[in-house]
């Protein structure tokens, strides 16, 4: 009897010994997030999105390789390959998916609807579909969205102020971008008595016809809508409207910075938007929120960019009221 006491003892001790154990681990339970740029990997240092990430989790006291592990992807603009990387971080049964741009949120949405997904930016999350609603997202997905209606119409406002002669206005739109914008800046070119030219293109390959269709139609000036597209090839239709001389207004600085006249948009610089900010849902996810909890978010902080040097390679004379408005020039 007492071998027997003393063996259910043991096993008792062991049964507790297994449980605490285990609840250790679960407890220690290192989380895995996701991480899907569309762009390529070697632009990276440059557009600096993984690292403001990486900011953006260091503040939240996330240390990567201790306490967070990134499984990180780039599809490499190549977006056939985004719904295969996609569904390899789902089968790596990830905790979170950090992705951006409707092409990586729509693969995300048809890969997983229980894995949580946080958009790190991307336009009209609402309008697009993949959320009920801004304030209510009620599914898996939440995260920042940039309502391109809200500038649209002030990017033709302010070309029109920088040129107040012009009437034939060329707009380069993404085929798989959203409408809202377009539909804006359509009634905004209504109102200020304004033709549009429209060019659709589908990849960098479609760029140079387009600004060839845009001289055959005698535009005086060209409005480029947002799209990761035209994001990842700033430079590129930065130096095609430089090269046929058509003054342009773009929606990211970053236009400005690599040659373009203008851009208005969201401030690039605001820790409240984009990656950063992507980091803070990662984390209210991980501690037990639900994504249908949290609120998608907008921008609130705008900047308005010259390119003074732009404008003298084109020839444009930027008026001094507009000059005067604007948040940075670059000579």
């Amino acid at each position: 009897m007492g071998t027997l006491k003393i063996t259910g003892v043991f096993f008792a001790a062991l049964l507790v010994a297994s449980t605490l154990t285990v609840e250790a681990q679960t407890q220690n339970k290192i989380p895995r997030v996701g991480f899907l740029r569309l762009t390529r990997q070697a632009e990276e240092p440059k557009l600096g999105r993984l690292e403001e990430f990486r900011q953006g989790l260091r503040q939240l006291g996330y240390i990567e390789g201790q306490n967070i592990t990134l499984e990180l992807r780039w599809a490499e603009d190549k977006l056939v390959q985004v719904p295969i990387m996609m569904t390899e971080l789902v089968r790596l049964n990830v905790d979170v998916i950090v992705t951006h741009g409707p092409t990586g949120v729509r693969a995300a949405k048809e890969a997983t609807n229980t894995i949580p997904v946080v958009i790190a930016r991307m336009d009209d999350a609402d309008i697009a579909g993949f959320v009920a609603s801004l304030a209510r997202p009620a599914g898996n997905i939440t995260g920042l969205s940039f309502q391109t209606g809200e500038v649209s119409g002030k990017l033709l406002d302010l070309l029109k102020e920088s040129r107040p002669k012009i009437s034939r206005v060329a707009v380069l739109s993404d085929k798989t971008g959203t409408v809202n914008q377009l539909k804006t800046l359509q009634n905004a070119a209504l109102s200020a008595g304004v033709q549009l030219q429209l060019a659709q293109v589908q990849n960098v390959n479609d760029f140079p016809s387009s600004f060839e269709a845009m001289l055959k139609g005698n535009s005086e000036s060209l409005v480029i809508l947002g799209s990761p597209l035209f994001t990842n090839n700033t430079k590129q239709l930065a130096s095609l409207a430089t090269k046929h001389r058509i003054p342009g207004i773009y929606y990211n600085r970053r236009f400005a910075e690599d040659g373009g006249l203008m851009a208005y948009g969201p401030d690039e610089s605001d820790p409240s938007w984009g990656y950063r900010r992507a980091a803070v849902y990662v984390d209210k996810i991980l501690k037990g929120t639900k994504p249908a909890d949290l609120p998608v978010e907008q921008p609130t902080r705008f900047e308005f960019v010259i390119n003074l040097k732009a404008a003298k390679q084109i020839g444009v004379i930027v008026p001094p009221n507009v000059l005067a408005r604007a948040d940075s020039v670059i000579k």
